[in-house]
């Protein structure tokens, strides 16, 4: 029995030699890194933002053939 809780002692120790090893950025690097990418990533999906968005250049909209298309 003993060996067996020395076993898992040792591998949560592991694990947490894994998680402190992990590299990090502070919060507010993360958001400031987030609202830049916000503000330069066009999203088609918020046009009142964007403005309306072509046929052409819209990523979501597949070109219809008909009156209906199986996807």
């Amino acid at each position: 029995m003993s060996e067996l809780k020395l076993r898992r002692l040792l591998e949560h120790n592991q694990r947490l030699r894994e998680d402190l090893a992990r590299p990090r950025i502070k919060v507010s690097e993360a958001s400031a890194s987030l609202i830049r990418y916000c503000r330069t990533t066009k999203d088609f999906l918020v046009p009142s933002v964007w403005g309306p968005v072509n046929r052409g250049e819209h990523p979501y909209e597949q070109p219809s053939k008909g009156c209906c298309s199986i996807q």
